[in-house]
């Protein structure tokens, strides 16, 4: 099959998925129609917001469609117009059947991660929060069930003890753009192996909700540095002060840890000129970045300078 024989209608919607598209076109693939989310009202004045796909896409002359119901009769028939006959999916929403089955050479999704590892909506995150040490990009083709079908390929990456999920989410995007290249490129060669995934217990991404970003201040020293930095920049990890009467909610984009022997109560607060502790089991976790609500992200000095804390303050 010739380059210009295939016909590729992409699926996506975050900043993640117009790099893997920038890839395609870069590489003179045609893409005849892209679909992505409808647009939303955001932000404080709620002006309409068109998804990162929508404006590359439209800045390069694609066609775009925008289904609130993949089923939909119009769009069905929209899609079948396109006459594609290949489908790549990054980050956008689970497909029904008669959508994913339409193409002669098949629907194929890329996941950032090592598969069956950490299947769901947030495997950067979770792997960072495990504490992982790699992790990595699948390309597979859907089937009924949500990143179980079977493996095309796979590339790996090393995860940093320091690097947070924003800057993993960077790495693994370049890495994702390579991988689809790859993939498209078998299928164009007609040298496509696949891999059918294993029926066993896997480390699951589950959906981040306001539950799972709390921190536990009883938790390991270990697993509140990683918790924090596997939810930094976005959505951030969250702890409960209580300073006096208050009960103050306050999110942590940045600490340090420090590993150390000590007999403080988990959550006491240390207090310096220049630092804020939080004691906890196996040593200290440094504040450095953290904002309060209806406060602007600060650094531990600053805030310092303007605010006192009550001699039996803690996290909770």
């Amino acid at each position: 099959m010739t380059k210009e024989a295939i016909r590729i209608v992409f699926m996506g919607t975050p900043e993640f998925a117009v790099t893997i598209l920038d890839g395609l076109l870069q590489h003179n693939y045609k893409v005849v129609g892209v679909i992505t989310a409808p647009d939303r009202p955001a932000g404080r004045g709620q002006k309409i917001h068109e998804s990162a796909v929508k404006v590359y896409s439209k800045s390069k002359g694609l066609t775009v469609f925008q289904p609130t119901n993949l089923k939909e009769g119009s769009f069905l028939e929209n899609l079948k117009s396109l006459n594609a006959n290949l489908q790549i999916v990054v980050a956008f929403r689970m497909l029904p059947k008669v959508v994913w089955q339409m193409p002669a050479l098949g629907t194929f999704n890329l996941h950032a991660s090592l598969l069956p590892d950490y299947r769901g909506a947030a495997p950067i995150n979770w792997a960072i929060i495990n504490g992982e040490k790699e992790t990595g990009v699948t390309t597979f083709f859907i089937d009924e069930k949500i990143d179980t079908g079977a493996v095309i390929m796979q590339s790996k990456i090393d995860i940093s003890p320091t690097e947070n999920a924003g800057e993993l989410h960077d790495k693994l995007m370049h890495l994702g753009s390579d991988l689809v290249l790859k993939t498209v490129q078998a299928i164009e060669n007609g040298n496509l192996k696949t891999t059918v995934q294993p029926l066993k217990e896997t480390k699951t991404a589950y959906k981040l909700n306001k539950d799972n970003c709390k921190i536990d201040w009883n938790s390991t020293l270990d697993a509140i540095y990683n918790q924090v930095r596997g939810l930094h920049p976005y959505p951030a990890a969250w702890g409960l002060l209580s300073n006096g009467k208050e009960l103050l909610n306050i999110k942590l984009y940045e600490v340090l840890k420090h590993s150390e022997a000590h007999e403080f109560k988990n959550g006491q607060l240390i207090i310096s000129k220049k630092a804020i502790n939080v004691a906890v089991k196996g040593g200290f976790i440094e504040l450095i970045n953290f904002k309060f609500p209806g406060k602007r992200q600060m650094d531990a000095v600053s805030f310092l300078n303007g605010f006192t804390f009550d001699e039996n303050a803690q996290m909770l």
